[in-house]
């Protein structure tokens, strides 16, 4: 059933840009992996299937949930599983700080393997390349970083790719709820601060 909906899902992640195709689920399938080991008492189906499904319907591509529900429909398990996993992808997104809780151990794993991807050089490099895919500025020296906003408001203005770094990217370390997540976040948040350290010094002549 796994590699059945990996087929299914390519071609959908075939048609976002580099920031979400199927090799970011790939990574998220990695890191969700690397927690799991960790987290004994969590089921591992509905964490590999959770984290396989949970951009096929993402709200930056697309406006209806129609392949999310079709694809979930087609797995041959519970009406229960299928359920928790309707929930586990509606708690992922970020949505501005306005985010769903994680009710669940699996909502939890799958949330941070996510955001542990949205961070690091990964981050960094899927960052742009959204930035780029979306025809947004660099860096704007003079945008508002803001503090707090609506999930509309976020997603609504085409903010330069650095200072989504200060509005969602440097958030995520702390928001981390699996002890595993939190171990693999401090590494990749330093190496995050210490690139744009290094790019204020380029940007301002000091390197």
């Amino acid at each position: 059933m796994i590699t059945q909906i990996k087929d299914s899902v390519k071609e959908i992640y075939e048609n976002y840009d580099a920031s979400h195709d199927f090799q970011h689920i790939e990574r998220v399938l990695q890191n969700a992996e690397a927690i799991l080991e960790t987290e004994p008492t969590a089921d591992k189906e509905v964490v590999r299937l959770a984290a396989l499904l949970h951009d096929v319907s993402d709200k930056k591509y697309t406006d209806n949930k129609d392949n999310e529900n079709r694809l979930i429909d087609s797995l041959n398990i519970s009406e229960e599983k299928k359920d928790h996993i309707r929930e586990i992808i509606s708690s992922v997104s970020f949505n501005g700080g306005n985010q769903l809780p994680a009710k669940t151990i699996e909502a939890k794993i799958v949330r941070d393997a996510d955001r542990l991807d949205a961070i690091g050089a990964i981050g960094i490099a899927r960052t742009f390349a959204f930035g780029g895919a979306k025809g947004r500025k660099l860096y704007d020296n003079h945008e508002e970083v803001r503090v707090k906003m609506t999930e509309e408001e976020y997603r609504s203005k085409s903010t330069a790719s650095v200072t989504h770094f200060y509005e969602k990217l440097l958030l995520l370390k702390e928001l981390m709820t699996t002890e595993k997540g939190k171990q693999m976040a401090e590494e990749r948040h330093a190496f995050m601060e210490n690139f744009l350290s290094q790019l204020k010094n380029e940007i301002e002549g000091r390197a």
